[in-house]
């Protein structure tokens, strides 16, 4: 075990027979927790690098919880999608991302899942390597840029392979981070998993129910991923998708005093969206935050990252008037919260960590350079076995459009969809009560609601 990593207490009966074969040291082991502030306890969970070799070497999983405020019946584990994201993190930024029902029954937990954040991180390149890189053309329309872009992405894989290790790299896949999530099952003393999974976290969601159906109390995947497709298609319809969320951003824009845009109808608007980055393509717009250029690139991923949510339309607005002006400063801005830049000039190991669970996930993806190879699993989930499964899709989804949840539902033998009516990616906590209160309800009692929709935004 890993030194001075936890310390190895008695599970309940239950979870200790749950333990697949020579692991059981991993799955009676109980995390140390520790007070990190603002109420929020932390610890770390020891697994293994290779599940095919328990006995070999070991990295730590990252934890953080919110005790449960009232009569505690359990642990919710959370992910807030990514691939990338750190668990730890986003739940440390708000206490308010459950209801305080949940809050009252249940500790609320989320991890960083194994080459993220806290648990043994993927580190490719430094910050200036990373500023070069989101800023590369991203419609390269001569020779040059085409092969600017395959050297960049070379250097990328070359550079991984080099601060992160060919072992760790071939280890960080979707199917070792649902089988981390059982040891953390029982380890927190759960006999049954309750889950909530966001965007990427369906996907992970989706591959523990396929792995373990029988260990699931309650589980609900919102921003749903298909997990048939193919990346290619998955990509297909995530451009639709954006392309559905920037005509519901125009629309609205268009009702607000603040709208930069002259012509008012989508068709106009989108050739002046358009021609703003064939402007920032031509020449980087200006930028008054430090010396960093304001690419196309730059243009496009903010007002990519700005459909998430709706909360960030009025951001956009006023960042794309002061780049209409040339002044880049708020695009870029915006861009950086994208790529995981943080204020200090560092970034986070969100990027990084995508490219390398999805490389090993996906490996029919553009990873040619990848140091290692991938296995694509699987080909459908069915979880049969399962109790019923509550599947949420938002019908302007950018991220994940609102076809992927309607395949998954299908997909799963007790898929139960529900349709949440309204714009941003993913919908529990987005401002529908209807929606909240069906996932609350199914999360605290495990009775599946009746599928259907919520439109309502009270």
């Amino acid at each position: 075990m890993i030194a001075g990593l936890i310390a190895v207490t008695g599970l309940t009966g239950t979870a200790r027979a749950a333990a697949p074969d020579r692991l059981d040291g991993y799955y009676s082991q109980r995390p140390t927790w520790s007070g990190c502030g603002n109420g929020y306890e932390c610890a770390k969970a020891a697994v293994p690098l290779d599940y095919s070799k328990p006995a070999g070497k070991q990295i730590a999983i990252s934890m953080a919880r919110l005790p449960a405020t009232g009569k505690k019946v359990g642990s919710i584990v959370l992910n807030f999608g990514g691939p990338g994201a750190s668990g730890v993190d986003s739940l440390k930024a708000s206490k308010n991302v459950v209801s305080p029902a949940i809050r009252e029954r249940f500790d609320v937990v989320s991890f960083d899942p194994r080459g993220v954040g806290g648990s043994s991180p993927v580190r490719c390149m430094g910050t200036l390597g990373l500023d070069a890189y989101f800023a590369l053309d991203p419609t390269p329309d001569t020779r040059t840029e085409v092969k600017r872009a395959e050297s960049w992405d070379k250097a990328f894989a070359k550079n991984c392979t080099a601060n992160s290790g060919k072992q760790l790299l071939a280890h960080v896949s979707t199917v070792d981070s649902a089988r981390d999530m059982d040891v953390l099952r029982a380890a927190l003393g759960d006999e049954r998993l309750t889950y909530l999974g966001f965007s990427y976290g369906t996907y992970l969601g989706s591959i523990y129910a396929e792995l373990f159906p029988k260990r699931i109390r309650a589980m609900t995947l919102d921003g749903a991923e298909d997990p048939s497709q193919q990346a290619a298609d998955f990509q297909r319809d995530q451009d639709h998708g954006f392309e559905v969320a920037t005509a519901s951003f125009l629309r609205d824009c268009f009702k607000q005093k603040d709208c930069p845009f002259r012509g008012h109808t989508v068709k106009a608007a989108l050739k002046q969206l358009d021609k703003l980055y064939a402007r920032a393509d031509e020449a980087p717009l200006r930028n008054e935050y430090d010396g960093r250029q304001v690419t196309e690139a730059v243009v496009r991923s903010a007002v990519d990252y700005s459909m998430y949510m709706t909360a960030n339309w009025p951001r956009l607005r006023q960042a794309l008037t002061h780049a209409y002006k040339g002044d880049g400063t708020r695009m870029l801005l915006l861009s950086d919260e994208s790529n995981g830049r943080l204020p200090t000039g560092r970034y986070d190991n969100s990027f990084e960590a995508l490219m390398a669970i999805n490389c090993v996930d996906h490996p029919e993806s553009p990873c040619s350079n990848w140091p290692v190879k991938g296995t694509r699993y699987p080909k459908k989930v069915h979880a049969k076995g399962s109790p019923p499964i509550v599947v949420v899709g938002t019908t302007r989804d950018p991220a994940t459009p609102y076809k992927e949840a309607k395949a998954l539902a299908a997909q799963l033998s007790k898929g139960v969809l529900l349709t949440n009516d309204a714009d941003g990616h993913t919908g529990y906590g987005r401002g529908s009560a209807c929606l909240d209160r069906k996932v609350d309800r199914y999360l605290i009692t495990a009775k599946a609601p009746q599928a259907g929709s919520c439109d309502d935004k009270a």
